[in-house]
């Protein structure tokens, strides 16, 4: 099939920009807890990473898979063509000369995390498929590091590391740890099909929530240490408020999957999604609003 200029519109929704949306709370998380913000680092960073960086990956994960049942962001899947390569290619290349905009170790972690996401897709080493492996490489590059990389890079000032920075860090890879294996719950007989023993797979249904509870609590517990050090105590307290939807969902599908494993299902992992990120975005924009009126 040659390859077109302008890619069809099968191929931009299988690079899933909106999901996006979804990775957005550990940005907002970094960007709120910058002393100094450099404006221009900050707005090239989000538009790099969340335009894309993590739409090529995106593509690239649905081109490797073909997928034929519901994936994150879509229910019904179109079928991937040598243009979606080609388009995922083009974004890598954007979001890379967008990241040499803000820095050269930007740069360098942004192909850090390109090339874990390749990894974990490509057939020839499919992280995906090693459920242990699979899992920390994602919480690793989707939490703490990506925490630190838009850190260091969007502060105009010298970074100084703390024990507090380090518990900010790893509650970002224990929030990624809890909602990871949550969006694998629907696709269990699917990935099983394509040989890919996910985290989720291996848990089980309640296993999954149930260690998804228990990375959510940790998670608490750091982000506790690190306001508490950082003496915005209050902070937590707001985490908590906006946190409460989060966990009244999460309480209430439980319990249905507990009843009848058909509620483990791609419209309630979506919602689960779209409540979890939502209530996050929200409460990192407040914490940032009320850090800049000081």
């Amino acid at each position: 099939m040659p390859v077109k200029f302008l890619p069809d519109k099968n191929t931009i929704k299988l690079m899933r920009i909106p999901f996006s949306y979804f990775l957005m709370p550990v940005f907002l998380f970094a960007l709120s807890q910058v002393k100094s913000i450099d404006i221009k680092s900050a707005i090239i960073s989000f538009i790099a990473l969340h335009l894309f960086i993590y739409p090529a990956s995106n593509g690239y994960n649905s081109y490797m898979d073909k997928d034929e049942t519901s994936i994150g962001g879509l229910k019904n899947p179109p079928k991937p063509t040598k243009n979606l390569f080609y388009l995922t290619a083009l974004f890598d290349i954007t979001g890379l000369a967008l990241s040499l905009m803000v820095s050269i170790q930007f740069f360098f972690c942004v192909l850090a995390y390109m090339l874990a996401s390749r990894a974990y897709s490509y057939k020839g080493i499919r992280l995906k498929k090693m459920p242990v492996l699979g899992f920390l490489t994602v919480i690793f590059f989707q939490g703490g590091f990506t925490f630190w990389m838009i850190y260091t890079a969007i502060s105009s000032n010298p970074v100084e590391y703390t024990s507090g920075l380090v518990s900010a860090m790893l509650a970002c890879s224990f929030l990624i740890a809890g909602v990871y294996p949550l969006t694998q719950v629907y696709q269990h007989e699917a990935d099983l099909a394509s040989g890919d023993i996910t985290i989720s797979y291996k848990l089980g249904y309640t296993g999954t929530f149930v260690f998804a509870g228990t990375m959510f609590t940790i998670a608490s517990v750091l982000l506790f240490y690190y306001f508490y050090s950082m003496q915005q105590t209050m902070h937590f307290a707001l985490f908590q408020l906006f946190l409460f939807p989060v966990i009244v969902y999460f309480i209430w599908w439980f319990l249905k999957v507990m009843k009848d494993t058909t509620y483990a299902s791609f419209q309630n992992t979506m919602n689960m999604n779209f409540i979890a990120s939502t209530c996050m975005n929200f409460c990192f924009i407040t914490i940032l609003l009320l850090n800049l009126k000081k």
